[in-house]
């Protein structure tokens, strides 16, 4: 089994990335979608976080309003600590038994997992190869402001929560420039692709 680890930015391109990776045959575990379930009513860690933040970050069907969260933690450094312990061990636990049960069935698999907080985490040790998508930080604003209807403030807030894209770049054994157009990195995705899977054969 290969594994590779893909993060970036907020709104850098990861899920564009991803979509070329898993078109091409990757097996994607997708760390968002993890959060997603750990977060649906009445699991731990959505009563830890109903217990700790209250009531009103719920919407009417009980669900957590992820934005409103967002709101509290991105805002709040003690507040967004409290919120990674919670979530990122689970998140973990939950990638390593997928991973666990992959590697049963098909052990020669490729896999990529897309977490944006990868290195923060410092799981990004765990990967036999590490991929960064980078873009210019004015469009990552520009993207968050048209994709979530973010003000620049709130993309602001949540590009500078995270690890500046200069350092990930630094820790990365394969980047790619999502700064121009979608073309342009959808084929760097895919000749990337091509010399990962270069890489697992030789490591076989």
């Amino acid at each position: 089994m290969f594994i590779v680890g893909l993060t970036g930015g907020i709104a850098s391109g990861k899920s564009l990335v991803a979509r070329v990776f898993k078109d091409l045959g990757a097996t994607v575990i997708d760390a968002d979608r993890i959060v997603h379930e750990l977060l649906e009513p009445d699991q731990d860690a959505w009563r830890e976080i109903i217990e700790h933040f209250g009531q009103d970050v719920q919407r009417d069907d009980r669900t957590i309003d992820r934005r409103k969260l967002g709101a509290i933690v991105f805002g709040d450094r003690e507040e967004r600590s409290w919120l990674n312990a919670c979530i990122h061990p689970r998140v973990f636990s939950v990638y390593t038994t997928q991973v666990t049960h992959l590697r049963m069935r098909a052990p020669d698999a490729f896999v990529l997992f897309d977490a944006a907080l990868l290195i923060e985490s410092g799981y990004h040790k765990n990967v036999d190869s590490l991929i960064v998508v980078y873009a210019e930080p004015e469009q990552q604003v520009e993207r968050l402001m048209a994709r979530d209807r973010f003000t620049r403030e709130e993309a602001l807030l949540r590009i500078a929560s995270q690890m500046p894209l200069s350092e990930k770049r630094m820790l990365a054994d394969h980047l790619i420039d999502n700064s121009g157009r979608r073309e342009e990195t959808e084929q760097q995705a895919r000749e990337l692709f091509a010399q990962l899977k270069k890489e697992m054969e030789k490591a076989e």
